[in-house]
């Protein structure tokens, strides 16, 4: 079992920044994969940033250039970096684990909200 724990989420005003935590516990040895989605009101949940276990990124095209995703593999943790945040970020955003198998874990997710 794999458990992800969620923190950093908050108010911040556009153009500011704010970084997001997630802690994965468990049996890690058999993630392979990182991420962060998010979930806007009646908005389907989209793919945000994704890392591999060899370092390999992805970001939606609506983050790149604002977004990083970091880790610190000796925390088990990885991170969402947000910069020059706008109010079309306002969402849950959620942590995600996926195994080499395909199963993807969880974490409960933590409102971000962009606005003056």
């Amino acid at each position: 079992q794999v458990q992800l724990v969620e923190s950093g989420g908050g108010l911040v005003q556009p153009g500011g920044s704010l970084r997001l935590s997630c802690a994965v516990s468990g049996s890690i040895f058999i993630i392979k994969t990182k991420g962060w989605y998010r979930q806007a009101p009646g908005k389907q949940r989209e793919l945000v940033a994704r890392i591999t276990n060899d370092g390999s990124t992805n970001y939606a095209d609506s983050v790149k250039g604002r977004f990083t995703i970091p880790r610190d593999n000796a925390k088990n943790t990885v991170y969402l970096q947000m910069n020059s945040l706008k109010p079309e970020d306002t969402a849950v955003y959620y942590c995600y684990a996926e195994n080499g198998w395909g199963l993807g874990y969880w974490g409960q997710g933590t409102q971000v909200t962009v606005s003056s």
